[in-house]
């Protein structure tokens, strides 16, 4: 949300990063985590719980932000949700911004401009198609970059899986969503899995969450004159800063935090089978606040895409014990 410095860690975090869907693993250490401690079934499901807990985060503060996106827009929400976010982790974790080489800069800056371009494109979905659907196709990108990474038959496997998910939530031509929400949830996928890759790369560069940090006040920067120009005034009306600020700590700071807890003490493959019900939790979180029902054919594809994320997700965690062995 640092990695190991050698070579071959770095490989493997990245690998585990691209398999994995959260937001923030890889800056926070995603790769180097271990078993949880001995102590009964309660720690051990501890971790588990904190997982959980900031998915459900996550996704009913987006809920919330597609509540808030009639007063201050989908582009004013982006903006809302990064200026604070950067605010909070900027307070938080005080980064040093002296003794960084160029390249350092530059992979925070690409960092930053994938995660401003994966939240303004989502929230642009999630104006547009259902939330579970949203996320649904939006994490087709990690999926896609995990069977890219691993180069296993296996793994092709999943990605016609999950395919089939999407033909069937797109009612075999998109004609049942949205075309433009479809085509922003893909493009935010896409971007996804730029982030995933840039935020390995910056935890390696930067200390403890410093990396995330500064990206988010790139993020932040990048989106401010999109929200101003969509929404101008409207975002500093106090009721729809507050909202902003709820989405911001729902959406960024308190999942940013639970996963930083559970990643000390859940392996990262644990961690991203769990973070593959994203979907689920995203739809559920649709139904209950915004009153968006699924059909038995939604629910099936959003099943097919859950299933082949945790697919892809063990087999890289087999062919990795393999390589161990060998």
């Amino acid at each position: 949300m640092n990695d190991q410095r050698s070579a071959a860690g770095a490989a493997a975090t990245e690998q585990a990063a691209a398999v994995a869907v959260p937001e923030a693993v890889s800056a926070l250490g995603g790769g180097a985590a271990g078993p949880a401690r001995p102590g009964g079934r309660r720690a051990a499901l501890a971790p588990v719980a904190l997982v959980v807990a900031g998915g459900l985060s996550v996704q009913f503060g987006s809920a919330v932000a597609v509540l808030l996106m009639p007063r201050a827009g989908a582009l004013g929400v982006v903006t809302l949700r990064l200026a604070v976010a950067a605010l909070v982790m900027m307070a938080v974790c005080r980064p040093k911004v002296r003794g960084y080489r160029r390249a350092d800069w530059g992979t925070v800056l690409a960092f930053g401009l994938a995660m401003g371009g994966m939240n303004t494109l989502f929230y642009q979905a999630a104006d547009r198609i259902p939330l579970g659907a949203a996320v649904t196709l939006e994490v087709l990108g990690p999926l896609a970059l995990s069977v890219v990474a691993s180069r296993r038959l296996i793994n092709v496997v999943w990605a016609g899986l999950a395919l089939g998910g999407v033909v069937l939530l797109s009612g075999g031509g998109f004609d049942r969503l949205d075309p433009v929400g479809a085509a922003y949830a893909l493009g935010a996928g896409a971007m996804w899995a730029t982030y995933i890759v840039f935020s390995a790369r910056t935890g390696r560069r930067f200390p403890q969450a410093d990396g995330l940090a500064l990206a988010l006040v790139v993020a932040a920067l990048l989106s401010l004159p999109l929200g101003v120009l969509e929404s101008g005034s409207k975002l500093l009306v106090p009721s729809t800063l507050g909202l902003g600020a709820v989405v911001a700590l729902l959406s960024s700071v308190l999942p940013y935090t639970l996963e930083l807890m559970a990643l000390r003490r859940l392996p990262a493959p644990t961690f991203a089978i769990l973070m593959s019900l994203e979907p689920a939790i995203a739809a559920t979180a649709g139904f209950l606040i915004l009153d968006q029902a699924l059909s038995t054919t939604d629910a099936l594809a959003i099943a097919l895409v859950i299933g082949a994320s945790m697919g892809a997700v063990r087999s890289q965690v087999r062919s990795g014990k393999g390589r161990d062995r060998a």
